[in-house]
């Protein structure tokens, strides 16, 4: 009897029990299943938004990081010292804790997860909802070509991941590849991307021709050039685009969202959301404006604070000049000279030697204009576009494309479109230098410099040695260069292992599948 009473007894506490159980299991309010979300056109558009706003949230990262690493820039500043980090990455001394590449590594992975989100939860019933998905395949694209282009074999992660598949390998660099191509093949054959009407309209979303763009170059940088150059093709004979007239501002805050632009990110100047607006990169990228003149910015319609990184180098300069001479029109649009500058009333403070080597940048200057007066703390606003592409680079990717590919007469047409913009010199019977060259001074400062050093095999022979001097520019307009890593060459410049960046040492110590890339 007892164990009857006893089994009576242990039976009622766990009915009690899971009464209880039931009674505390109370739907949160205010939060909705992911399993319920994302079902309607609005909730299909808010989490595509969340792509373009992560996107956006890259420029800083993407604009220092990239042009940090090429032989196009001085770090700068004010002293030597003035910013660490991206003298590191312009030197070639940083390792594998570099601030700006795991900025640019986070964000990118940040961009896939959202764009995960999209391919798992939005349905493919409404034009709205097909269209969501099909630029989550693009963003998600767009990611894993700059990962793979810069970091060789990043871990594959096409699907919102459990707890237990957390920690993914390394992939291989033809799936890679190969999920670039089907991602965008995807999204351009759904029907459902976006297309402009004309050259002048302002679309603002992912488009069809960009999702082409991106296939193009994933081909070239495969060495698939009759199948990138069809791709370039594509865009050039669809009369969507074509090169803004006015250089001076093709990337400024007067030439947004103008016929030339393949992609950006669109700001909204909202003095009640000024920190939608939020940056720092145009107080970066501006003139040293405490080492300056007094009061010489705003005579001119600049902006009057800056802290002088990313100054040209010299070799720079003189890759214009070989193209279009020290008068060329796209070459004063681009950078001024010392001189140049102090003929507008912008000169060196005496006592202060800026790093800098007589070269001013004057393509991304800083106008009055592109810091609202709304700005947080008087400074960190911009109400400029961050630029992704430029039909200029369809053009000259599609000029290398075809040269390698063996056609020297679509390879001349498209660079003579360029240099006709460039009120430069034309001709026939480019060579393969010339149009790098080309490149490399029509993007100057837009972040491609680096990825075709790589690709080219090319980045050793102009970066190996970058690092033994630093210029420091006097207000004579003298450049003294100076030596601060030593007479050691091992301890700077551009060495092999360079070819591919190091994954963060964040990302390899909680994730130990990740094998770090050889030399890091």
């Amino acid at each position: 009897m007892k164990a009857k009473y006893l089994i009576t007894a242990l039976a009622a506490s766990v009915f009690a029990l899971s009464s209880c159980n039931d009674m505390l299991n109370i739907p949160q309010h205010g939060v909705q299943s992911l399993d319920n979300y994302y079902q309607t056109d609005e909730e299909a558009e808010s989490a595509i938004a969340a792509c373009y706003l992560q996107v956006l949230g890259n420029e800083m990262n993407y604009v220092l990081g990239k042009n940090m690493l090429t032989d196009d820039f001085w770090a700068g500043g004010a002293t030597r010292g003035d910013n660490a980090d991206l003298e590191g990455l312009n030197e070639f001394t940083f390792g594998t804790d570099q601030g700006y590449l795991e900025g640019m590594f986070t964000a990118y992975y940040g961009i896939i997860y959202k764009a995960n989100v999209v391919l798992g939860h939005v349905p493919e019933e409404t034009y709205i909802q097909k269209r969501a998905r099909a630029e989550a395949k693009v963003f998600r694209a767009w990611s894993y070509f700059e990962l793979t282009s810069m970091w060789g074999n990043p871990p594959i992660v096409d699907h919102e991941l459990a707890p237990t598949e957390y920690k993914q390998p390394n992939g291989t660099t033809e799936a890679l590849w190969a999920l670039v191509e089907k991602d965008l093949t995807e999204a351009i054959e759904s029907g459902c991307l976006t297309e402009k009407a004309n050259a002048d309209d302002k679309t603002w979303r992912i488009t069809k021709q960009y999702a082409q763009a991106l296939l193009g170059k994933a081909y070239l940088w495969q060495g698939k050039n009759k199948e990138a150059a069809a791709e370039f093709d594509k865009i050039v004979d669809s009369k969507l685009y074509r090169l803004y007239s006015d250089y001076e501002n093709v990337i400024s805050f007067y030439g947004k969202q103008n016929c030339e632009s393949m992609f950006e990110s669109v700001r909204i100047s909202d003095a009640n959301n000024a920190y939608n607006n939020f940056s720092m990169l145009h107080l970066m990228i501006h003139y040293r404006t405490d080492n300056l003149n007094d009061g010489c910015m705003e005579p001119i319609g600049l902006y009057a604070t800056g802290w002088g990184f990313l100054n040209p180098q010299k070799n720079l300069y003189e890759d214009f000049v070989k193209v279009e001479g020290e008068d060329g029109y796209r070459l004063n649009a681009s950078i001024k000279t010392f001189d140049q500058m102090k003929g507008m009333g912008v000169g060196i403070k005496t006592g202060y030697t800026p790093i800098n080597e007589g070269y001013f940048m004057w393509k991304w200057r800083v106008v009055k204009e592109r810091v609202p007066a709304h700005a947080v703390f008087g400074l960190m606003s911009d109400d400029d576009n961050p630029r992704w592409m430029r039909y200029a680079e369809v053009l000259l990717c599609g000029a290398e494309a075809h040269f390698a590919a063996g056609n020297q007469t679509k390879a001349d047409e498209y660079m003579n479109m360029i240099r006709t913009r460039a009120q430069a010199p034309t001709k026939s019977g480019y060579t393969e230098d010339e149009i790098r060259r080309e490149k490399r001074i029509e993007l100057c400062g837009e972040g491609t410099r680096f990825q075709d050093l790589i690709r080219w095999g090319i980045a050793e022979d102009r970066m190996g040695t970058q690092g033994e001097k630093c210029p420091m520019l006097s207000s004579n307009g003298e450049v003294q260069y100076k030596k601060f890593n030593g007479d050691d060459p091992s301890k700077y410049g551009f060495k092999p292992k360079h070819n591919r960046l190091p994954y963060p040492g964040a990302e390899t110590r909680l994730n130990p599948n990740v094998k770090q890339n050889p030399g890091w």
